[in-house]
């Protein structure tokens, strides 16, 4: 609390917020973890065995409990101090002991704790191994170890069953464990002799910072680190640079570079401007090499569309350099759900969480892929990052222009010498006695500054300080040091002075270190490959203000109603983009990070614009000033980014030139004797002058002045506008579930805390399960959708594959979410599969008895699954299961299905944990009763997916029964067609009305070509309607005919082609099932198929008139400008009179208006027509073509044909050569 009454205004803008130490606090002892003590209660089965004692294993392989033993300030007030965070974060595995024969190589990592606004703050830790000195601690040691070789004697064969049998996180615990590191000695791995052995303990240095800026943090506890285990003690003590980090090195302004002094070498470090990318400090070369370029994408991509991604490495700083690196990428979107890049091994149960996430795991080295059993993994994205592969979920959209895209990138990367395959980066870790470790020609002009700039810091008296910071930076006194070098005058060696010369000739005033320059080239790599994929996004998304709908007319009123606003018009975006952006596009306008930036878009008319929306509107902006483009001339052509130098050359511009140079660490006032310097210990810091910070400085007025004008703004919003409270209460209910779980609570981790986290899960489930079908619904809703922005074909059939694929994988979270033992990829397929298992066993049981049961009560179900099962063209579990949830769908059976799944609450209760979904009996209702409002609309979600495999048709023909004319002695045959392909022609048996054949799936059924061959005494066919039925969805069609088949009867047709129509089921199966979706057409935006029936009309005179030779030549002697409309009618009329097909005079009429249409003739052969000669003797004066007024409305209504692309099947146009 004192360091934040000291100076109330000054932390927001203090580059460190905490320093704290972690280790073992040598009065408790060794403690074994709590929660492992709990493991038998139910609620903690989830927690996996390796975080307490396990006598299994080494004593010094296991992993002790650590604490906070200090940390400075006590506390801020806007960042209070979360010690059960950090210590879990700082060594999530615990303590770790080694002997002088094991390698201790100092480890940096990083961590990141997520606030449930948002907010982030991050931590820097240096972890080293410190000689044990307590005698307690090292018998207490030494008695684990007899007692392990004392086990390990009287039991040859541990088994681990208990463990391994008693959920799947505990499997996931043991494959963990199984590997072992390597040891470095000859000596048996694990012992310790006290009497023979140096016990070593680990032990961690941390920064709290609110910004990430990693590698001074790193370089500032390298350089501690160094100072405590030098030979010669540092120049001041400890105290005086921890002081100084905290209160005295204020955060670096917008634009500007920063430099403070560490122990030995001076930390510069440098923040972007605010209309730049903002501050991303991890190197990006690094997450190159190790995942490679294309993988790298591939992630980036599954991040993109909220996937849940598994990072898996032995290195926690490798698994926060790819999480961080990824989420970087994301520019201008923000990652919305949980974010834990390092997984405590005590929070492994949130592996089990229902939601997005992106979290990192730590292997073992040498750990075997193949034994690890994780919750769920039907849409997860696991990431091998040591071994460089990835696993992608099933139905993965490609990132547009994916391929110019990689190149793109690998450009860059060569650019800066860095190889863009996979394949393992140099170590970046380095130890403290070797850091900065350049060879002597580098290391030359270090020493030169040393002296120059006085690098060992506290050895000038206060008066040169003041003047050394007064000239520091000033080109004048740089020249005349340089001239008075040249003149001989040296302070080093003559090649070292020349080295030192040569630098500052090639790189300006200011020399950099090696570790400089390093960090200069990643800073400037860094910042190209994120333009690189900035520029992807503006290109991408340049004119989504244009479809941001905002209709509210204030902020309070937006945030009341949030849920039932359409806030963003998908299909017209969808509209506008390129083809082929289209499978990720539609599948990302869905995400919640998109749905949070154009909320922001919205709130940003009442409210200071979000920073990254801010960035990205100004380069929109200015993207428009060089590059005006109508909306419509979208194309997919790759555009490069195009200001890759500039932004390079201001990071370099930033650090060649430091704008602010922070107070020298100096002497504090404090008791003299403590802190006494002691080589490899780090001294106990004295509190009571870490505790408090200065009274002032010129930075922390400034920031006092700014914070008070903030506050004032602040209070008059709360004032004038909605009350915060209320307002953040809206905004979290607004958007969906992940957005109040960024990340477990690391403080409280009761069994009433899990409990509690497992409930919002089920909550969360509960609410995105009502809004998909909602929004489902609403997209088949014909004339409601249009209204709502939701009317072009072929948007709303992607949209609708999108929002069903969305409801697959919700579908499976909800039966991975408190999974007791996992079996297989897919929770939902397992689970069909015991109850499938179970229910054969009953019906066994049944039929030797007298009644069998199951046969007549539940054969709908079975037969469904048994179809799936049979499909050899799908592979996976997770495909069975996505394949059996569309055709369930289609049949609308879904909710059925699932409830009689549900009703064995035997088989749940033995494959789920009491906290499951699917054990949540209210919710598990409302789920329920949510999917079964699913039929009241049609949906083809399988028949549109599963393109490739084989249905079984059955195809009924039934005839008009009069006059004995019910079967004909022709060879009748039948071809039917759907919007995939056709059947071909099929030989009917004679006199036979019903047949069946195999088929690959046509789709959606559209026509029926029925026809004979005319041969026999009884040629002449009188057919009413064709019914054709799909016999896996079920669907049934039906296609009306009415008409004559044969020669001399009606129009002579031996060929009638039909248009079908969906039947509506109609019997005791399907009652409460007979709702059906509104038709396509009543949209008038729609681009569908133009209906032969509806533009046939009666043009039997107009047929007969195009017949005759005659007035085919009083058509080409119609005037002159009509000359080249009247050659495309009479090519067309002559390709379809050649055709071989009998299709008949209303046949020939009705191809010719289709073929008009589909080339967007018609409206120019109407007047042909109308000009004929024989015109009055065919039509009556009060026919429409003889109306001048009829005849031009006709053509304008043929003419608005031209506004939609008109298909035609292929085998209607079969045989016609135009």
């Amino acid at each position: 609390m004192s360091g934040s009454s000291a100076a109330p205004g000054a932390a927001p803008c203090r580059f460190a917020h905490y320093f704290a130490i972690c280790g073992i606090d040598t009065d408790t002892g060794l403690e074994p973890d709590e929660l492992a003590a709990e493991k038998k209660d139910a609620s903690f089965e989830f927690i996996c065995s390796c975080t307490g004692e396990n006598l299994e294993q080494s004593p010094l392989k296991r992993t002790f409990k650590s604490k906070v033993l200090a940390h400075y300030p006590e506390n801020v007030e806007w960042n209070p101090f979360d010690q059960d965070a950090v210590n879990m974060l700082c060594m999530p595995k615990g303590l770790s002991f080694r002997t002088q024969a094991d390698q201790r190589d100092p480890q940096f990592h990083s961590f990141i704790i997520t606030k449930e606004d948002g907010s982030r703050t991050y931590g820097f830790v240096h972890t080293f191994y410190e000689e044990v000195t307590s005698p307690q601690i090292c018998s207490a040691m030494q008695t684990l170890h007899l007692m392990h070789n004392a086990q390990s004697a009287t039991a040859n064969n541990p088994s681990s069953a208990s463990s391994s049998s008693s959920s799947s996180m505990d499997s996931l615990a043991s494959s963990l464990d199984e590997a072992e590191p390597p040891t470095s000695s000859s000596q048996r791995a694990g012992s310790y002799d006290s009497s023979r052995d140096t016990l070593y303990v680990s032990k961690a240095m941390c920064l709290i910072t609110p910004m990430p800026f990693m590698h001074a943090c790193r370089r500032f506890l390298l350089q501690l680190h160094r100072a405590v285990t030098s030979a010669t003690a540092p120049p001041l003590p400890l105290e005086s640079y921890v002081h100084n980090i905290l209160y005295e090195v204020p955060l670096p302004a917008p634009g500007r570079s920063l430099k403070f002094h560490g122990v030995y070498e001076p930390i510069v470090c440098q923040r972007p401007g605010l209309g730049e990318l903002q501050l991303a400090d991890f190197p990006l070369a690094e997450a190159f090499s190790l995942l490679g370029v294309e993988n790298l994408v591939q992630v980036f991509t599954c991040t993109l569309l909220e996937m849940q991604i598994l990072l898996y490495s032995h290195d926690y700083q490798r698994l926060m350099t790819v999480a961080e690196g990824i989420t970087t990428l994301l520019f201008p979107f923000q990652w919305q759900h949980v974010y834990v890049p390092i997984l405590p091994a005590s929070l492994l149960y949130f592996l089990d969480a229902p939601v997005p996430y992106l979290m990192g795991l730590q292997s073992k080295e040498g750990a075997d892929r193949s034994k690890l059993e994780l919750p769920q993994e039907a849409n997860l994205c696991f990431v091998d990052i040591d071994n460089h592969y990835i696993e992608l979920p099933e139905d993965f959209p490609q990132f547009p222009n994916k391929a110019e895209f990689i190149q793109e990138l690998s450009e860059v990367l060569l650019s800066f010498n860095v190889s863009a395959n996979t394949g393992a980066p140099p170590r970046t870790r380095t130890s403290p006695g070797s850091a900065p470790c350049t060879p002597a020609r580098e290391r030359r002009p270090v020493a030169l500054r040393q002296l120059e700039d006085d690098g060992r810091n506290g050895n000038l008296a206060g008066e040169d300080l003041a003047l050394l910071q007064l000239l520091q930076g000033n080109p004048t006194l740089e020249r005349l040091q340089a001239l008075t070098k040249r003149t001989g005058v040296t302070v080093a060696r003559v090649d070292a002075l020349r080295a030192g010369v040569s630098a500052q000739g090639s790189q300006g005033p200011g020399a950099r270190t090696a570790a400089e320059e390093e960090e200069l080239r990643n800073a400037k790599l860094n910042v190209q490959l994120r333009e690189v994929f900035a520029s992807r996004f503006t290109t991408m998304f340049a004119d989504y203000e244009a479809f941001v709908i905002q209709s509210a007319p204030d902020l309070e009123s937006w945030l009341t109603n949030r849920e039932q606003m359409h806030n963003f018009d998908k299909a017209s975006f969808l509209s506008d983009q390129p083809e082929p952006y289209l499978p990720f596009l539609s599948h990302f306008i869905e995400t919640q990070m998109f749905a949070t930036f154009v909320d922001n878009k919205i709130m940003s008319q009442w409210e200071e614009k979000e920073p990254l929306l801010r960035v990205f509107d100004g380069r929109i902006d200015k993207a428009r000033l060089y590059n005006v483009r109508a909306p419509s001339l979208r194309s997919s052509s790759y555009q490069r980014c195009s200001i890759l130098k500039e932004s390079a050359q201001a990071i370099e511009q930033r650090l060649m030139k430091i704008d602010h140079t922070a107070i020298h660490p100096h002497l504090l006032d404090m008791k003299i004797g403590q802190g006494k310097y002691e080589q490899g210990f780090f001294p106990k810091l004295q509190a009571d002058v870490l505790n408090t910070g200065p009274t002032s400085n010129k930075w922390s007025h400034r920031t006092a002045t700014a914070q008070r004008r903030k506050d004032r703004h602040r209070q008059q919003t709360e004032h004038l506008g909605l009350d915060n409270d209320l307002k953040e209460k809206y905004m979290q209910e607004a958007r969906s579930l992940g957005k109040n779980l960024r990340q477990p609570k690391l403080s409280d981790l009761s069994p009433a805390v899990i409990a509690q986290t497992n409930w919002k899960f089920v909550e969360g489930l509960l609410k995105e399960c009502r809004t998909k079908t909602k929004r489902m619904l609403v997209e088949k809703m014909g004339r409601e959708a249009v209204e709502l922005g939701h009317g072009e074909a072929n948007i709303n059939g992607l949209e609708e594959n999108t929002l069903i694929a969305s409801l697959c994988d919700l579908l499976e979270r909800i039966w991975s979410h408190g999974l007791q033992v996992k079996q297989g990829k897919s929770a939902l397929w397992s689970h069909l599969l015991h109850y499938q298992t179970r229910e054969e066993k009953l019906q066994h049981v049944d039929l030797q008895g007298v009644v069998p049961v199951l046969p007549s009560l539940h054969p709908p179900f079975f037969c469904l699954l048994r179809h799936i099962q049979s499909m050899s063209e799908i592979k996976t579990d997770v495909g069975r299961a996505r394949a059996w949830i569309r055709l369930s769908l289609e049949k609308k059976l879904l909710s059925q299905h699932l409830k009689q799944l549900l009703s064995r609450h035997a088989v749940t209760r033995k494959l789920y944990k009491r906290y499951a979904f699917l054990r949540s009996d209210e919710e598990k209702e409302q789920f329920l009763f949510h999917l079964l409002s699913l039929n009241t609309v049609d949906y083809f979600c399988f028949t549109s997916v599963f393109t490739t495999i084989m249905i079984p048709y059955r195809v009924i023909i039934i005839p008009i029964k009069k006059l004995s004319n019910a079967m004909t002695t022709s060879n009748p045959w039948v071809c039917v067609s759907g919007e995939l392909r056709d059947s071909g022609v099929m030989q009917i048996p004679k006199n036979v009305l019903e047949m069946t054949f195999d088929c690959q799936n046509l789709g959606k059924l559209t026509m029926v070509q029925l026809g004979h061959d005319n041969a026999g005494l009884l040629a002449k066919w009188l057919v009413d309607c064709v019914m054709v039925r799909n016999e896996i969805t079920g669907h049934t069609y039906r296609f009306p005919c009415g008409r004559w088949l044969g020669k001399g009867v009606d129009d002579g047709s031996l060929e009638r082609v039909l248009i079908g129509e969906l039947a509506v089921p109609s019997g005791e199966e399907d009652s409460g099932r007979g709702c059906s979706t509104p038709p396509l057409q009543r949209s008038p935006s729609q681009a569908r198929r133009i209906s032969i029936t509806s533009l046939s009309g009666r043009g039997k005179k107009a047929v007969a008139y195009m017949e005759s030779a005659d007035q085919m030549g009083d058509l080409q002697e119609t005037v002159e400008p009509l000359g080249m409309t009247c050659q495309s009618l009479c090519r067309y009329v002559n390709a379809i009179n050649s055709t071989s097909r009998n299709i008949g005079k209303d046949g020939k009429f009705q191809l010719l208006v289709c073929l008009g249409a589909r080339d967007r003739l018609l409206p120019q052969w109407l007047p042909l027509l109308v000009e004929c000669p024989v015109i009055p003797r065919m039509y009556e004066d009060t026919a429409l073509l003889r109306d001048r007024a009829s005849v031009n409305a006709l053509i304008g209504v043929l003419e608005t044909l031209h506004d939609f692309p008109v298909t035609l099947e292929a085998s209607l146009v079969k045989g016609i050569d135009l």
